[in-house]
């Protein structure tokens, strides 16, 4: 059984076929538990994930009937309690975030560009929406979904660098565009676009980017980019920046993952 958290909340079985959790309460149970990556979670931490404020009138026997019920699709096995608290059985790789950073390793550990930047890809193809989408407004999630939105950002930012070492300078300078729009004060990422702006033929436009993150971090935060930032802006400004080179490290040979049974969105190779 597998279990998908980066979108809406899903369950396969071995054969990759959709299992159905039933009931808003049934599948907040699951999130909660997963969230906590298999717990164990306490009866009164799962109460209070689940009702907050607004307890039913037997809170203890309430969230006994969710268990019941989330054993019933899931399989009783599948959940069990160990003091001191309730347990989700995991498989290994059985959750679609830990195959993302098992992947996100492996990228990292590769020094060919091309090798690097299609590892990043096929992790990064495994997001079907924001982590734990339905989801989005309950407390009990926000960390590890914030935490996964973190690991998202980060391997865009060095699937785009992999793609500066390829000299894909072009095509990267448009993707970049929408992502920096809705990030404009992450540093690595404006540097990239930068980088492929410059290496596209833009330099005005490189320029301008650099100087509207300069705007945004003194008006929002009182600080001025940091010294990377400043020495690329002084590279551009001169038309001194040389290309990314390849870096220098040993090529690593790790044992390939199982194929993903996670059903992936339209597979677009350096979609960003």
């Amino acid at each position: 059984m597998r279990f998908g958290v980066l979108g809406p909340l899903t369950v396969w079985d071995d054969e990759g076929k959709p299992v159905a959790v039933p009931g808003t309460k049934v599948r907040a149970l699951l999130a909660a538990l997963l969230a906590y990556g298999g717990g164990p979670v306490s009866a009164d931490r799962l109460i209070e994930d689940l009702w907050g404020e607004r307890l039913p009138g037997r809170p203890a026997g309430a969230l006994q009937t969710k268990i019941s019920q989330l054993r019933g699709a899931l399989g009783r096995d599948r959940v069990s309690y160990r003091a001191p608290g309730y347990v989700l059985r995991l498989d290994d790789g059985a959750v679609d975030a830990g195959r993302f950073r098992t992947l996100l390793e492996q990228a990292r550990a590769d020094a060919d560009p091309a090798a690097r930047a299609a590892v990043f890809t096929e992790a990064l193809a495994l997001w079907r929406g924001p982590a734990y989408a339905d989801f989005a407004d309950a407390a009990f999630v926000r960390t590890a979904a914030a935490a996964l939105e973190e690991q998202r950002l980060t391997a865009l930012e060095e699937r785009a660098e992999a793609r500066l070492e390829l000299g894909e300078h072009g095509p990267l300078a448009d993707e970049l565009s929408a992502l920096v729009a809705r990030h404009p004060l992450r540093e690595r990422l404006r540097a990239a676009q930068i980088q492929a702006l410059y290496g596209a033929g833009r330099q005005s436009e490189a320029l301008a980017s650099y100087r509207e993150l300069s705007t945004r971090l003194a008006e929002e935060l009182g600080v001025d980019p940091g010294p990377a930032l400043a020495a690329l802006h002084r590279s551009v400004l001169t038309q001194s920046l040389e290309p990314p080179a390849a870096r220098p490290a040993p090529r690593l040979l790790l044992r390939p993952l199982p194929r993903s049974v996670y059903p992936p969105p339209h597979r677009q190779p350096h979609r960003l």
